[in-house]
């Protein structure tokens, strides 16, 4: 290993121990912080919540809290098994034996990276689903329906997904230079082609989507969405609760593909009032151009990352920094993508904070457009109630929150409306 090589693993190295003392130091915050408060409901919900919500809630997010140290140190694991102990080095080698170079090693390399890896993930996705979610009321999955959706995500992944990657493999030996300024905008293509067919194609293939049947209801929504100018291809009720007993609503497509999508739990625990109000803050995100922010933000993004890819490709310091030995006979291209997908989050993970800042901004905004169209007391309402029955704790540790939370905190949160409101 030579000396760039030498210092390409220190770094990577560097960024794997700074994540996991990150990491590790605002779990363990949020663990002390939330045990600490779990005894009694913080005086602002002291009407509204109950103690033995208030401990549930609390037990709920030590458990999670919990179980993601134990994912943290998985996946370093794995990384380290991947890259400097030679776990992908040596998949590449016996699939170039087995089959020599060229297009087709190339794809059998990465689908038996992302099986390998999924198999070696099961029994956290198990231990998620089957322990945590059912212990606190949440999973309503059987064993048979979680086994079942593992393999349609197989086969609906195995055929969006190798396609795309065959083609980008394909612009990298054959692209010349500047393979990565195309591969981009096939990648970009085909995330916008998703939001298109997704709602009508892919979705039922997991959940039934059946017209909202609620005559009033549907009056309701529709006046809502027609005093804010905006227009959907239909209001849908998704039986969410086969799976789990948490609640929500969303838009889905995009352009004229846009559907209202209500998970029929929500129906269950809210009021007309207040699913106007939670319609109208996700409307909010729509009319404040939150979601096409959001879009603009990864086109950038990814083309940073495919140009750095494009670089890092041609570096031999690239593969052997990272335990893999670059054929000399045959295109790299699918050990590139596979190595830059590994480390590439060591350094993505120190931007989670600016993220979780920009969504929780967005949250805050799409609050106020919905109180500035329907009444600001119904969304506190819906929202003292989902987080109430999604166990979503009342006490974050604040540094974790400025660190993780994509959503404000409750308290942030409400005291927000309360303010709006007045």
């Amino acid at each position: 290993m030579d000396a760039t090589a030498l210092t390409f693993t220190s770094l990577v190295c560097a960024l794997l121990v700074a994540g996991l003392i990150v990491r590790t130091v605002l779990l363990s915050r949020q663990i002390r912080h939330v045990a600490r408060h779990r005894s009694s409901v913080p005086a602002a919900f002291a009407q509204t919540i109950s103690t033995e919500a208030h401990h549930k809630a609390a037990d709920y997010t030590l458990a999670k809290a919990r179980f993601a140290q134990l994912e943290t140190a998985v996946e370093a694991a794995l990384l380290l098994g991947w890259t400097l102990l030679g776990g992908l080095n040596a998949l590449n080698q016996a699939l170039l034996a087995l089959m020599g170079g060229g297009l087709w090693q190339q794809l059998a390399l990465i689908g038996a990276f992302v099986l390998i890896g999924g198999l070696l993930t099961l029994p956290l996705a198990w231990w998620s689903t089957f322990r945590i979610e059912e212990r606190f009321g949440f999973n309503k999955m059987s064993l048979g329906l979680w086994l079942g959706d593992l393999l349609k995500n197989a086969l609906v992944g195995a055929l969006i997904g190798l396609p795309i990657v065959a083609l980008v493999l394909w612009l990298m030996g054959a692209a010349g230079p500047t393979w990565w300024l195309w591969a981009w905008g096939v990648w970009m293509g085909f995330n916008l082609l998703l939001l298109v067919l997704y709602p009508t194609l892919i979705a039922p293939l997991f959940n039934k989507f059946e017209p909202l049947q609620d005559e009033s209801l549907k009056a309701r929504v529709n006046a809502l969405m027609q005093r804010c100018g905006f227009a959907a291809k239909g209001l849908f009720v998704m039986d969410g609760s086969k799976r789990s007993a948490h609640a929500n609503a969303y838009f889905t497509g995009f352009g004229a593909a846009k559907r209202v999508v209500f998970f029929d739990t929500l129906l269950q625990q809210l009021s007309p009032p207040e699913i106007d109000a939670v319609l109208a803050h996700e409307l909010g995100h729509y009319k404040r151009r939150h979601i096409v922010q959001r879009v603009v933000l990864m086109f950038a993004l990814s083309l940073v990352g495919f140009a750095l890819l494009g670089w890092l490709s041609n570096q031999i310091w690239f593969y052997t920094g990272l335990g893999v030995t670059p054929a000399l006979d045959a295109p790299n291209h699918a050990v590139a993508l596979l190595l830059f997908m590994l480390v590439v989050p060591l350094l993505t993970y120190f931007l989670s904070p600016l993220m979780a800042q920009l969504s929780r901004r967005h949250e805050f905004e799409a609050d106020a457009y919905a109180v500035a169209h329907t009444d600001g007391r119904d969304l506190a309402s819906a929202l003292l109630k989902l987080y109430k029955d999604n166990a979503s704790t009342l006490t974050p540790d604040p540094v974790y929150a400025r660190f993780y939370y994509s959503h404000p905190p409750a308290s942030e949160r409400l005291a927000r409306l309360q303010t709006a409101t007045a």
